[in-house]
C-alpha cells in the first residue's frame, strides 16, 4: 500500500524582477517623411520588420466604403507588381528565409515581415516594389475579396463575433469605430480599380512609421531603409478622427440569437491611454478585477460559481480613445446571477479598497508580462511600433516597472472608483432573448436592438 505524505501548501514569496537592460534606438526621417526607427538585438540572426501606414476612416458613408476596401486590400496588397506576380514575390521572399504579411484595423494599416540578416536588403527590396508598384490584378482581387467575403460570413455566424459587433455599435454610435468588420455582400462588390486609388491616396510615407529589430548593424540597417524606400513618396490627406466617446451608460442592450444555449455578456467602461497619470493604477485595478487567471472575476464566477470558462477584462487603446472591456460568456440559464455577479464586483472593487496581497500580485504579473512582451525580436518590434505610434518610446516601456512599483492601495482604489464602478458600464447581452429577458429585465431597463 503506497503511503501519500502531505506537504504544507504554502509557496515561496515572489522574486523582484530583473530590471531589463534598455536597448538603443537608432533613428531616422528620410526625406519622404518616412520614420524609421532600428533596435540591434542579436540574440539570433534574424531581423523583424513592422511599418505603420496611418489608415483612419472619415466618418458617414465614405468611411463605410473605406472600411471595406481597406480590408480589401490588405488581403491584395502582395498579389504582384508591374515586374513580379504573386508567386515571384513569395519565391523572393523565401529565398531569404523571410514572409511578409499585410493587415489592417481601425487606426492602421501594418505591413509585417522578416527576413535572415542578410537578407534585410532583398525584403527591403521587396517591400519598396509593393508600396510603390502594387498592381491588384483583377483576378486576384476576385479571388482574395470572395475568399474574405466567405470568411465574415463565417464569422458573423459566430456568437463573439456579433457580441463584439453589437457592443462597438452601442459604444460608439455614429463614430467610425461603430463599424470595424465590413459587410460580405460589400466586400464582394471591391473592384481593382478602387483598390489602386486607394493605395494611390493613403499608402503614402509621410506619417509612417518603420521599426527594425534584429541582428543588424542599425546605421547599415537605416541606410538600405533609405536605398529601397527613397522611391516612395506622397503625403496622403488623412482625415481628422474625433475623439471616440466615453461610454453612456443606459439601458441593457439585448440582441437576440434564438436557440442559442448560451448568451455571451460584454460590459465597456472608462479607460484611459497610457500616457494618462492614472493609467498604471487603473491597469492594477482592472489586473485585481478580471485582467488576469488570478482575477476575482475568475475566482467568482468560474471557480466559485462554475458560469463560464474563461471571463475576462482588458483595456483596450486607439487612436481615438481608450476602452475597459469586460466578456464572459456563459449558459443561458446563468445569463442573469452571472450578470449580476460580474455587476457585484465591480462594484466590490469600485467601493473597497484592494488589499496589499492582491496588488503585490498584480504588480508581479504586469511587470512580468511587460518583459516578456519585448522578449523575443519581433515582441520588441511589435511593442516599440506601438509605442512610439501613441508618442511614447522604450523610455517609457523600461521606466514602466518603476512607475507600477509607485501604485499603492489607495491609488487602485481611486482609478478604481473613477472608471469602474458598474453605475458607468455599458452592457450587451447576446442571447436567447426569450429565454432571458424576463431574468435580466430584473436587473434594470432593457431595450431590444
Amino acid at each position: 500500500m503506497t503511503t501519500l505524505t502531505a506537504y504544507p501548501r504554502e509557496l515561496p514569496g515572489l522574486t523582484p524582477p530583473r530590471k531589463g537592460r534598455r536597448p538603443a534606438v537608432a533613428e531616422r526621417v528620410l526625406a519622404n517623411g518616412l520614420r524609421v526607427l532600428v533596435v540591434r538585438r542579436p540574440s539570433v540572426p534574424l531581423v523583424e520588420l513592422r511599418l505603420r501606414i496611418p489608415f483612419q476612416p472619415a466618418p458617414g458613408r465614405r468611411g463605410a466604403a473605406h472600411l471595406t476596401r481597406a480590408s480589401v486590400l490588405s488581403q491584395t496588397m502582395l498579389s504582384g507588381t508591374a515586374e513580379m506576380s504573386t508567386v515571384d514575390i513569395a519565391a523572393s521572399l523565401q529565398e531569404v528565409g523571410g514572409g511578409l504579411s499585410v493587415g489592417v484595423d481601425a487606426d492602421r494599416l501594418l505591413v509585417s515581415g522578416n527576413a535572415l540578416s542578410t537578407g534585410l536588403p532583398r525584403l527591403l527590396e521587396l517591400l519598396g516594389d509593393v508600396l510603390t508598384g502594387a498592381t491588384y490584378p483583377s483576378g486576384e482581387v476576385a479571388a482574395e475579396r470572395d475568399r474574405l467575403a466567405d470568411r465574415i460570413e463565417m464569422a458573423e455566424s459566430q456568437p463573439a463575433h456579433a457580441a463584439r459587433k453589437a457592443l462597438l455599435g452601442r459604444l460608439y454610435g455614429t463614430h467610425p469605430y461603430a463599424v470595424q468588420t465590413p459587410e460580405p455582400e460589400e466586400v464582394r462588390g471591391v473592384r481593382a480599380p478602387a483598390l489602386r486609388t486607394l493605395h494611390a491616396s493613403r499608402v503614402l510615407p509621410a506619417g509612417a512609421l518603420l521599426v527594425l529589430v534584429g541582428d543588424v548593424s542599425p546605421a547599415r540597417a537605416l541606410d538600405a531603409v533609405e536605398a529601397a524606400l527613397d522611391g516612395w513618396a506622397g503625403s496622403a490627406d488623412v482625415p481628422d478622427l474625433r475623439p471616440a466617446p466615453e461610454p453612456e451608460p443606459g439601458p441593457l442592450w439585448l440582441v437576440d440569437r434564438p436557440g442559442s444555449v448560451q448568451s455571451s455578456l460584454r460590459l465597456a467602461l472608462g479607460g484611459v491611454d497610457r500616457a494618462h497619470a492614472d493609467y498604471q493604477a487603473l491597469q492594477l485595478a482592472n489586473l485585481v478585477f478580471g485582467g488576469y487567471f488570478s482575477s476575482r472575476l475568475v475566482e467568482n464566477i468560474r471557480e466559485d460559481k462554475g458560469y463560464t470558462y474563461s471571463p475576462h477584462s482588458s483595456i483596450s487603446h486607439l487612436a481615438a480613445g481608450s476602452v475597459t472591456v469586460v466578456d464572459a460568456d456563459v449558459a443561458t440559464e446563468v445569463t442573469a446571477p452571472a450578470l449580476l455577479e460580474i455587476g457585484y464586483e465591480l462594484g466590490r472593487i469600485a467601493s473597497l479598497p484592494v488589499t496589499q496581497e492582491e496588488l503585490d500580485q498584480a504588480r508581479q504579473y504586469a511587470t512580468g508580462t511587460l518583459q516578456l512582451s519585448v522578449a523575443s525580436q519581433g515582441g520588441l518590434a511589435a511593442t516599440l511600433l506601438t509605442l512610439t505610434a501613441a508618442g511614447l518610446g522604450l523610455d517609457w516601456l523600461y521606466d514602466q516597472p518603476a512607475r507600477l512599483a509607485a501604485v499603492t492601495v489607495e491609488d487602485v482604489h481611486a482609478a478604481a472608483t473613477r472608471y469602474l464602478a458598474p453605475a458607468r458600464a455599458v452592457t450587451v447581452v447576446l442571447g436567447d432573448a426569450s429565454v432571458v429577458r424576463e431574468s435580466v429585465s430584473a436587473l434594470g431597463p432593457v431595450e431590444e436592438a
